[in-house]
């Protein structure tokens, strides 16, 4: 018995695809075994942990949640999307230089959840950070020095747009 397959085209890291899938394929499947973007992390596939986490047009989603063919037409962003050839992101930089990262299983899923809330608010507390960070666990650490990391990546961002 062959299987039904739908043609899903998506925009990934600003790179457009085509592809014939299952209609019950994962993005995350499909990020990784059709594109070989693995940075895209699966963890507990139930879109708890945040290690999946991508932009989907422009908007924290969990891969592991989404059928590739229910975006079709979307816009994808992840973790290799971010920076692209150039050098490291600004957020990728924070993370790095506050050594916010042990294992780095969670990390891409923390770096585009930090990237989009950064955008919809640049001058975050820390309670502000700690609260869109709660989606995202971290077996590794105690998670003071991501929180740390945020705070430097949104004073990077805010100098990089001439702010204070």
């Amino acid at each position: 018995m062959s299987r039904a397959r739908v043609t899903v085209r998506l925009t990934v890291n600003g790179r457009a695809y085509v592809r014939e899938v299952e209609p019950r394929y994962l993005l995350a499947d499909f990020l990784r075994h059709e594109l070989g973007l693995t940075g895209t992390h699966i963890g507990c596939e139930h879109g708890v942990c945040g290690a999946c986490t991508v932009l989907i047009d422009g908007k924290t989603g969990r891969s592991c949640l989404q059928f590739a063919a229910a975006l079709d037409g979307a816009s994808i962003t992840t973790v290799e999307g971010i920076a692209g050839e150039g050098p490291l992101h600004p957020v990728q930089e924070a993370f790095h230089e506050a050594h916010a990262l042990q294992c780095g299983y969670c990390t891409p899923g923390f770096l585009m959840t930090t990237i989009e809330f950064l955008a919809a608010n640049p001058d975050p507390t820390r309670d502000q950070i700690r609260q869109a960070l709660t989606n995202n666990m971290c077996r590794c650490t105690g998670y003071l020095n991501i929180i740390e990391a945020v705070e430097d990546a949104a004073r990077r961002l805010r100098a990089q747009e001439g702010g204070a």
